[in-house]
C-alpha cells in the first residue's frame, strides 16, 4: 500500500496566487483613494481651526493678521497641518478687509490628483485652489 503524499500541487499553488493577485489589484486602489480621504480631511481641518483663529485675531486686534502674522494665530502645529499633508498660506487678503487661506498639498498627498489645494475665505466659502483639480462639492465632504 502506498501512502499519500500531502500538500499543494503546482497548479493550487498558481491559483492561489492568480487569486490573491486578482484581489489585491481590486483593493489597492480603494485603499489608497480612503488613504487620500482621509489626508483631505486634515487639511479641511487645518484651514478651518486657522479661520476660526483669525477671527478671534480680529475680534482681540481689530484686522485680520497678514500673510507674514500666521504665526500669531498660534496654531498648535504651526503652518502645516497635524501630519504635515498640507501647510497653510494666507492666499489673498481683500479689499473689504477679508482673507482667503489656503492649504497646498504637502508630501505624500502631494499625489493627490482627485482633489488639490483648499480654500476657505472670510465669509465661510469653501473652495479649491485655482488649477487645482475637483470641485468643492466633491472635496469638501
Amino acid at each position: 500500500m502506498r501512502n499519500a503524499e500531502k500538500g499543494f500541487t503546482l497548479i493550487e499553488l498558481m491559483i492561489t496566487v492568480a487569486i490573491v493577485g486578482i484581489l489585491a489589484a481590486i483593493a489597492y486602489p480603494s485603499y489608497t483613494e480612503y488613504v487620500m480621504r482621509s489626508r483631505r480631511v486634515e487639511g479641511q481641518n487645518l484651514l478651518n481651526d486657522a479661520a476660526a483663529r483669525q477671527e478671534r485675531f480680529r475680534a482681540q486686534n481689530g484686522v485680520y493678521a497678514g500673510a507674514g502674522e500666521l504665526d500669531k494665530l498660534k496654531l498648535p502645529t504651526g503652518l502645516a497641518s497635524q501630519n504635515g499633508y498640507y501647510t497653510l498660506t494666507l492666499d489673498v487678503v481683500a479689499d473689504d478687509g477679508g482673507f482667503t487661506l489656503k492649504a497646498t498639498r504637502a508630501g505624500a498627498q502631494a499625489a493627490d490628483r482627485k482633489c488639490g489645494d483648499f480654500t476657505l475665505n472670510a465669509k465661510g466659502a469653501k473652495g479649491m485652489a485655482a488649477d487645482s483639480p475637483g470641485t468643492a462639492a466633491t472635496c469638501w465632504r
